[in-house]
This record gives C-alpha cells, structure tokens and sequence, in this order.
C-alpha cells in the first residue's frame, strides 16, 4: 500500500465509485459479499488498492496546502519539481490563528511588526505524491492557494 486505507466514512462517501472499481474487476455485489466473508484478505487488498487509487488522484491535482497552529501558518505550493513554503508567525502570545477574529487580525494588520514572515523552496526528497500525503497527515490541507498566493504577493 502506497498511501492508507481510505476511512470507513470516505469509503461511504465514495460508495459509487467503489462500486465501479469491483465492477471493473468483473466482482458484482454477490461476489463482493462473499469475498469479504471467505476471504477478508482479498477484501482488504482490493480496498487498499482502490485507497490509493483515490488517493493518487486527490494528490495530484493538490497544487497548495494550508495547515493552521495558534501562532502560526505554514502554507505550501506544490510544483511539479519542488514545493515552495511561506511561514507567518505571530509572537503575539494573545492572538490564536484558530480563531476567526485573530485570523482576520492577521489581516487586517500583516505589516504589524509582530509578524515575521519566512519563505524557501526545496526539491522533492521523494516522490511528489508521498511527500504531500505526508504533509495532509500531518495535518495540512488541501487549498485553493488564494491565501498563499496573497501573502506571497505581500511579502515578495
């Protein structure tokens, strides 16, 4: 397995699409039943594989990430070669990012002196996908990339 195993709740959600990936397999309902009753390590291989099926198509479309802290906002462009970070840290112990008025705060004043912003790019160490699932695990999400790209423009 490349990735994880999709949760319970995305695989409810992807229902349909699961259905279409066994019936690609020539496995109907019936048989699915019965693989998952006889033969459970099958069952998971074929849920594994579709995981990372999914998974691929999720990360290769993901162009930005975004994952918030209390002081801080790490934001990520994903290119084809390498990936760019901005940091904006806030050394205002009072103000919580997670919050929407400190959040808006932020933008409302982002040339305050108690923000540091940083920037660097890095080529991938491994492969594009992994190294962008291992972010979204540890916490970041996908994007649009519009706050990226605002605070690229505000600090470049």
């Amino acid at each position: 397995m490349k990735y994880r195993q999709l949760t319970k709740e995305q695989f409810e959600e992807l229902h349909l699409e699961f259905a279409t990936f066994l019936a690609a397999q020539q496995i109907d309902v019936k048989e699915w039943k019965e693989i998952k009753e006889s033969k459970p390590k099958v069952a998971e291989d074929e849920m594994n594989l579709f995981s990372d099926v999914v998974w691929d198509k999720v990360l290769e479309k993901a162009n930005y990430l975004e994952h918030f802290s209390k002081q801080s906002i790490n934001l990520f462009r994903c290119d084809a070669e390498q990936i760019h970070r901005i940091v904006v840290k806030v050394n205002k112990e009072e103000i919580n990012l997670l919050n929407s008025d400190d959040y808006n705060w932020f933008f409302d004043n982002s040339n305050d002196e108690s923000i540091e912003y940083f920037k660097g790019q890095k080529p991938y160490i491994k492969e594009r996908n992994l190294e962008i699932f291992d972010l979204i695990e540890k916490g970041s999400v996908v994007s649009d990339g519009k706050l990226y790209e605002a605070v690229f423009k505000l600090i470049s």
